[in-house]
Parts: structure tokens; sequence; C-alpha cells
């Protein structure tokens, strides 16, 4: 008798900060539901230590050398997107395309296309209050791609109730967007128990992570601050004596740091979802986080909340953290309980499901993927 036919899916993603974890977790997970799973990312090329995280028989990676499309705001790569994309497609005959970014939606698939709205220029400028260079020609261009992207796909995801209706504001697409929460695997907990130092995660440079309040609010408190990520453009900017930059990390490296912390920050302006918080919170870290939608949405009860532009009383709240062993072991276990409702299984049972629905397998499904030189 014949295999059963095996779903094949070619998913994008970009190898920079939480899209990467999410699609590479993701890919391994769906892996496991015996799918197939093509990873084609857009942007700088895998590392060696990111193409770890997929070592999977069914999994395979083409790094395209594309844009990114925040990165080509008028579109300038688009003619040989189209061309590289056109002839992946063409190789490997896809069942549903899952694309973790917009604009590649109106391209001429062979398959139905799912686009994830994990987030985008506009709604990043707009929480950061710095949107008059939108209007610049590239920037109008952009949009209309991200708009045209959502109403061409046969749907499209956002990974919080506060992201989705954020994105229906801006566009207003034709579809009303599906919900499905971002997910971890289970994270083993270290029998030396937690250290006594605060972790905070993201690149300097991006003002919507709003690391300098983090720097800010460290001066003084009586646990250090350990910041992993890219370095800020100005390295000479005055920090906080007591503030560690650790760099970029391997995604193991963050999550043992993780495993260690006692608290994990995140005084973000703009966080559609927020993964690294997620795996902090499966790390057993007790969660200070900005009050913004997507946080109260996914941690109201298991963490504590501090206005985002207020770093006094994120400094308040951190060292009374530092010193309030009873309080923060409760939030530890807070996070950590919260974490479960948000398992990487659910996700991937999740767009499984979402696939199947909107798809019916190619009889070619059993055979490997071909990836295109």
């Amino acid at each position: 008798m014949k295999a059963p036919a095996r779903l094949r899916v070619l998913m994008t993603t970009d190898t920079v900060g939480g899209v990467w974890t999410y699609a590479a977790t993701l890919a391994s997970a769906l892996a496991r539901l015996d799918i197939d799973v093509l990873l084609v990312t857009i942007g700088p090329p895998t590392r060696p230590d990111q193409r770890t995280m997929i070592a999977h028989p069914h999994i395979q990676l083409i790094d395209s050398g594309l844009d990114l499309e925040w990165q080509d705001p008028a579109g300038d790569d688009e003619p040989r997107a189209r061309a590289v994309l056109g002839n992946i497609d063409a190789c490997i005959c896809p069942d549903i395309v899952h694309l973790n970014g917009f604009r590649e939606a109106r391209y001429d698939w062979s398959a139905p296309t799912l686009v994830v709205a994990h987030s985008c220029v506009n709604s990043w400028a707009h929480a950061c209050d710095d949107t008059g260079w939108l209007q610049q020609p590239e920037w109008r261009r952009y949009t209309e791609a991200v708009s045209q992207g959502l109403d061409r796909a046969r749907l499209w995801v956002a990974p919080t109730r506060a992201f989705r209706d954020e994105v229906v504001r801006i566009y207003r697409p034709v579809g009303s967007g599906v919900v499905i929460h971002n997910g971890v695997a289970p994270v083993r907990q270290p029998q030396s128990g937690k250290q006594q130092f605060i972790l905070a995660a993201g690149r300097m440079r991006d003002a919507a992570k709003n690391l300098a309040a983090v720097s800010e609010a460290a001066e003084g408190l009586p646990w250090p601050v350990c910041v992993a990520g890219e370095a800020d453009a100005s390295p000479d900017r005055p920090t906080a004596h007591n503030l560690v930059r650790l760099g970029v990390l391997p995604h193991a490296g963050l999550t043992t740091r993780m495993q260690r912390a006692g608290i994990f920050v995140s005084p973000a302006l703009y966080e559609p979802f927020g993964l690294a918080v997620l795996e902090a919170a499966a790390a057993g870290c007790a969660l200070v986080l900005s009050d913004i939608p997507s946080f109260r949405e996914l941690w109201d009860g298991a963490a504590r909340f501090v206005a985002p532009n207020d770093a006094a009383a994120l400094h308040h709240v951190l060292g009374e953290l530092c010193r309030d062993r009873p309080q923060r072991l409760a939030l530890q276990d807070a996070a950590r309980m919260r974490a479960q409702n948000y398992a990487l299984a659910h996700t991937a049972a999740a767009y499984a499901d979402l696939y199947r629905a909107h798809v019916a397998p190619r009889a070619h499904a059993t055979d490997a993927i071909k990836v295109p030189a």
C-alpha cells in the first residue's frame, strides 16, 4: 500500500531576531508531525548556530540572499525575488506557502498562501511616535505592498488579538485574520536554581525595544542587569555601572541565561508578541513588562507591569523584586505556569490544522523535497 501523502510547506523567514526563532522552532515541531518544510530565508544568511536549530530530515533550508521587505521599501529587489521564489516554487511544488512577510503574497504561487503578521513598519513607527518619514514615496509603496499582500493571501494570522486589531486598523484587509499564539518547547529548569541577575534581550538601537530605559533603570539596583543582543551603534553612550552587555548570543546561549536569571525585563514600546518574553517565562523568570496591549493580553496576572517610558517606576519595581524573594518566587511560578498555555505543540497543531483546512495534499508529497540549486 502506498504511504499516505505528507503535507509539504514552503515557509519564508528572515534570520533577524524573533522571527527566525519562531520559524525554526515551528518548522521543527511541524516536522515531528510528519510535515515536510522547506525554509527559505530572506535577508542575511543563516549562521551555523541557527542551522543547528533545524537539524531534522523533514526540514531543508535555502538561503535566498533576497532583501527583506523593510530594507527594500521601494521594491527594487522585487523582480529578482519573483524569479528566485518562482523557481523554488516550481521545483518543490508545495501544498501551501507560509509567508512570514507580506509582499511576497502578491507573487504567482502554485499553492494557497498564508501570511503571518509578525510586525510591520507602520505599526512600529506609530508605537515609537516616529511617523513623519512614512509619507516618503518608497514607504508609501511599502504600505501598498503590505496591504496588497494581506488581501492576496488565502488567509492571514497574527500572534495576538492586539496586533491583529492593529493590522486591521492600519491596512483594512479583506480578511479578518486568525489569531495563533506563538509557542515554545518546555524548558528544563537548572538544578542549581536561579541566580541574582536581571536579564533583557533585544537590539539596543531598536527604539521599540526601549532598552535605554533598562540602562537608565539599572543604576543603583542591587543586582547586575545583563542585556543580550546587538550593541548600540554608539557604544560610548554612558550606561549604568552594573549594566553588562552580552552581545549577540546563539539561541542556546540565551536560553541558558534565561534559565539562570531571576528576573526578565522588557520595557518595549512595541511588541506584537514578544517571543523572548515567552522563552524567559518558560525558563522560570519573574517578568517585568511594559504596560502595552499585547503584553497585557498574554501576561496579565503573571507579571509586573510598568509604563514603558517611566524609568523611575521600572527601577522601583526591579529593585523591589530583587529584595523581595517571596514575591519574586511567586512571579517566577506564575510566569512558568502561564507559559504552558503557549506550548509549541499547541502552536504547531493549530498551524497544521489551518494548512489542512485550506489545501488537499498532492500525491507527490511522500517524495523527498528536491531543493533547487
